[in-house]
């Protein structure tokens, strides 16, 4: 957790440092006091300045988007024969948001292992819909991709020729690369080696009755009865995603003139940044959106101010909030529940 922490927290300091050194230098052009010349400050103006009724309106596109998670989830649940409560599916999901501020990733084990609690659901199956909940979210977030590539051709693919590069003779040549390749090498000949023993071990035993149900879990989306429902909710799910960016440009003035294209390609941008496991896209997500929005013309302290506000309005007060609402309310509202199986 500490790792992870460190090295969002390592990117933001970098970005910010980087950041602010511009913007001493810039004030020191307009003959502007250093002590009058704070980035921070300028964030905690911006944030102040913003039209406050677009970052409730965000709010409210978030909680639609987990709204229709919710759903989509239970219809996976459902193609397994589990009869799930909305409130329960959904508070797992919030918690599962509140975890991954503390530890990426950790939030899909701690919403599985939470609603198998309160549901009385085998845990392997629960983490094999949400393995196939983020698989639809992958293929989902691959169509934003190639709309953002194509509609944003010229912009995001000289973007990827800059930045994108992979030297692979000078990987070949890197002693840390070779050594853990060696080490996968290594291990793979050794399974191989003894996979008879291995599959007779009461370890191994339990690993492979738990991935039968895991896989079980897995085909929860070829049983879904209503797939239409179930792409109709992938839709509300990422299109209230985009208008979270595209309604935060209306909110911070010197992002208000840029159009949905815009918004379109600074979403592909922030999602790659949410990728990167760090605390909920700490540092990662405001690197590649600055990184977007200098392509708009957009300067970078300002394009900082608008990462910090849809960080700040999302991550960490919206997750937050709910997070620790439904791990108050979960234990409490699932007292006298029994769940009811077929």
């Amino acid at each position: 957790m500490l790792v992870f922490l460190l090295f969002g927290l390592a990117i933001l300091w970098f970005l910010y440092h980087d950041l602010s050194a511009k913007y001493l230098a810039e004030c020191q052009l307009k003959g502007i006091p250093e002590v009058q010349c704070s980035l921070v400050d300028k964030v905690v103006q911006d944030f102040r300045s913003t039209k406050m009724i677009w970052l409730v309106i965000i709010c409210f596109c978030f909680c639609i988007s987990n709204i229709s998670r919710s759903i989509r989830w239970q219809q996976l649940l459902s193609s397994l024969g589990y009869q799930t409560r909305w409130a329960n599916s959904f508070h797992c999901v919030m918690i599962a948001y509140f975890a991954n501020l503390g530890l990426p990733r950790i939030g899909e084990v701690v919403r599985a292992g939470s609603l198998a609690k309160y549901e009385n659901i085998p845990f392997e199956k629960v983490m094999g819909t949400v393995a196939v909940d983020r698989m639809i979210d992958f293929i989902s977030f691959g169509i934003v991709f190639m709309l953002g590539l194509l509609l944003q051709y010229d912009l995001l693919w000289n973007y990827i020729l800059d930045h994108a590069t992979f030297d692979l003779r000078r990987s070949l040549q890197n002693r840390y690369f070779l050594t853990v390749l060696a080490l996968l090498l290594l291990l793979g000949m050794l399974i191989w080696r003894y996979w008879h023993q291995l599959l007779r071990h009461v370890l191994v035993k339990r690993i492979i009755g738990a991935g039968a149900g895991f896989l079980e879990g897995l085909q929860s989306l070829s049983k879904v009865q209503n797939k239409p429902l179930l792409i109709f909710h992938s839709v509300v799910i990422w299109g209230m995603y985009f208008l979270m960016t595209y309604f935060c440009f209306k909110a911070f003035e010197p992002t208000a003139h840029l159009g949905a294209l815009a918004a379109l390609l600074i979403f592909v941008f922030g999602s790659l940044g949410m990728i990167i496991p760090t605390p909920g896209g700490m540092g990662s997500y405001h690197a590649l959106v600055i990184a977007g929005l200098v392509l708009y013309g957009i300067d970078q302290n300002d394009a900082f101010s608008f990462a910090m506000i849809i960080f700040f309005t999302i991550n960490i007060f919206v997750n937050v909030f709910f997070g620790i609402f439904a791990l108050i309310l979960l234990p409490g509202y699932n007292r006298s529940y029994q769940p009811v199986r077929a």
